[in-house]
């Protein structure tokens, strides 16, 4: 059986909601709640988390695409507002083997970083209180970068930073546009299904492997055997 370091990767990029965190309902929350607030047209639940890994206003021009641009600024602000209140209550849940996976990537000496569509400040806050963030050695957010998922620019942010070839890099995120970016920077990519794309649509995005659990990372065979 094949492992990690037989494709000689060095760095794993993660995703955060979706892929480490299972921030969801959080999400999904804060968004009706900001709907309520402005007197907008409540969106479900599924119409919110087709949103989740867009950047903050694209959320909202997804969901609202006559709204003014000023009108979408000011649904951001009144997100980010409300989430500030919302996340000192709603820690995000884990989901099942994160920890482990990565503590067992790090003794292995891989580096583990993450890019995220939420802000740097929300994205560090979350990583300690899910004390996960002594895994993480490079952080990318939102406000760090001036092109978004899709754009590859979050990836080669990292790998100018850690000074790692994109051949020697995995990106690991559950939506079509962490795949995309991994693909555009030249990365090789990796998806998981417990997130909140449907495999169909991870296929589409053209992920490499495709996997169920995350402690599927710490061996490749099984990615290898369900290679698309």
């Amino acid at each position: 059986m094949v492992e990690v370091s037989a494709m000689n990767i060095r760095l794993i990029i993660f995703d955060f909601d979706g892929t480490l965190g299972d921030t969801r309902h959080n999400i999904v929350l804060t968004m009706q709640q900001t709907m309520v607030e402005l007197h907008l047209p409540v969106a479900d639940e599924a119409a919110c988390a087709a949103t989740i890994g867009l950047p903050l206003e694209d959320c909202f021009k997804q969901i609202y695409p006559n709204l003014t641009d000023d009108s979408i600024i000011k649904c951001a602000a009144v997100y980010r507002h409300i989430f500030e209140i919302n996340k000192k209550k709603l820690i995000p849940a884990m989901f099942p083997h994160v920890k482990e996976t990565l503590h067992r990537l790090h003794q292995q000496g891989y580096v583990l970083t993450v890019a995220s569509s939420r802000s740097s400040a929300s994205l560090n806050d979350f990583l300690h209180d899910m004390d996960i963030a002594v895994y993480i050695s490079y952080v990318v957010g939102a406000d760090d970068v001036t092109h978004a998922k899709p754009d590859p620019e979050p990836v080669l942010k990292t790998l100018m930073a850690l000074h790692v070839p994109a051949h020697e890099v995995l990106v690991v995120g559950d939506m079509p546009v962490d795949i995309m970016m991994g693909r555009n920077a030249s990365t090789r990519t990796c998806a998981v299904t417990y997130g909140n794309a449907s495999r169909h649509q991870l296929e589409a995005a053209g992920a490499d492997f495709i996997i169920d659990d995350l402690a599927e990372l710490i061996k490749i065979p099984s990615l290898y055997e369900n290679r698309i």
